[in-house]
């Protein structure tokens, strides 16, 4: 790998040496730093020494399950996460996205298309930048942002992975506010489609499943259906 330029780093793990010669190609001519590895071990090493900036995973791999790395990468990791696999089933790409993947792509894919979203997806804010507020307390609840928790009356303490630590500074940041799909996907940096609006639904069940929330019921995120969501708790930050 180049030393640091300055220039993003992705990360890519896929055991077909052509397929990664292909996502190197096309996101070296768009500006990118890429580096390859065919098997999970030496990707977890190499990520650890050198983090990077976006991961793209393969979920057919030899030597680990592509899905336990994804939610593994969502816990542990910074970095945004796109799954590129072979298995076009709605129940992997469903799984993918529970497990925290911020984006699904299939293959055969457009390389054009795929380094747009790469871009769409860095383009967003990240969910603890320096010099934002790291904490908000709303209705008993504490979201730390710098550790990627949220921390009950009693003192428990539930993780979230980077992409639900979006999602929910965005609500914190606008409540008791509609927010249209569209003005979600401008301020997360989605890309427009089936599968950004799965992400988004997928990363909200999973919020309200942290904070207690009645499914079919939610107090604090409430759905306004054929509109958007909005956020109901009182906030306060800092």
């Amino acid at each position: 790998m180049k030393p640091d330029d300055g220039r993003p780093l992705v990360a890519i793990l896929d055991d077909e040496p052509e397929v990664r010669r292909l996502l190197a190609e096309a996101l070296a001519e768009a500006g990118f730093r890429t580096q390859g590895f065919g098997r999970a071990a030496e990707f977890e090493a190499a990520i650890r020494r050198s983090p990077p900036d976006l991961c793209l995973v393969d979920l057919g791999l030899p030597d680990r399950d592509g899905l336990a790395i994804v939610h593994r990468l969502a816990l542990e990791s910074g970095a945004a996460i796109i799954i590129v696999s072979g298995r076009a089933q709605v129940a992997d790409r469903v799984a993918g996205l529970e497990l925290g993947a911020d984006d699904y792509i299939i293959k055969p894919f457009d390389p054009a298309e795929l380094v747009a979203r790469v871009r769409a997806r860095l383009r967003r804010p990240r969910a603890a930048e320096p010099r934002a507020p790291q904490s908000a307390r709303f209705d008993g609840w504490t979201a730390r942002f710098d550790r990627y928790v949220l921390i009950d009356a009693a003192g428990r303490e539930v993780s979230f992975s980077q992409a639900e630590g979006e999602v929910l500074r965005l609500f914190l940041e606008s409540p008791r506010r509609l927010l249209t799909r569209a003005q979600m996907q401008e301020a997360l940096g989605g890309t427009a489609g089936d599968s950004f609006d799965r992400a988004i639904d997928v990363r909200i069940s999973r919020l309200r499943t942290k904070l207690g929330e009645d499914p079919r019921n939610p107090r604090l995120i409430k759905t306004i259906y054929g509109a958007g969501y909005i956020f109901l708790g009182s906030v306060e930050w800092g």
